[in-house]
């Protein structure tokens, strides 16, 4: 959490979880809680956290990141 007056403290939740439920939530019916842990897990893992670019990457998926960097390193040694 930010300190008082400083807007910027949950803009990074926030996306994330704009993006969860306009791109999961909204568009599902679960029939019970245990399939709605799944299928949230699965987005996270499967498609959030591996299929989607990062600012912070220089635009590229973190596997394209990981794949250069063990390319990187397989060429230095």
């Amino acid at each position: 959490m930010s300190r008082k007056g400083n807007c910027w403290g949950n803009a990074v939740a926030e996306s994330f979880f704009k993006i969860l439920k306009s791109e999961l939530v909204y568009h599902r019916k679960f029939k019970n809680q245990a399939q709605a842990k799944i299928e949230v897990f699965e987005f996270i893992e499967v498609g959030y956290n591996k299929q989607r670019i990062h600012a912070s990457l220089e635009y590229k998926t973190p596997i394209q990141m990981e794949n250069e960097f063990y390319e990187n390193q397989n060429m230095a040694a």
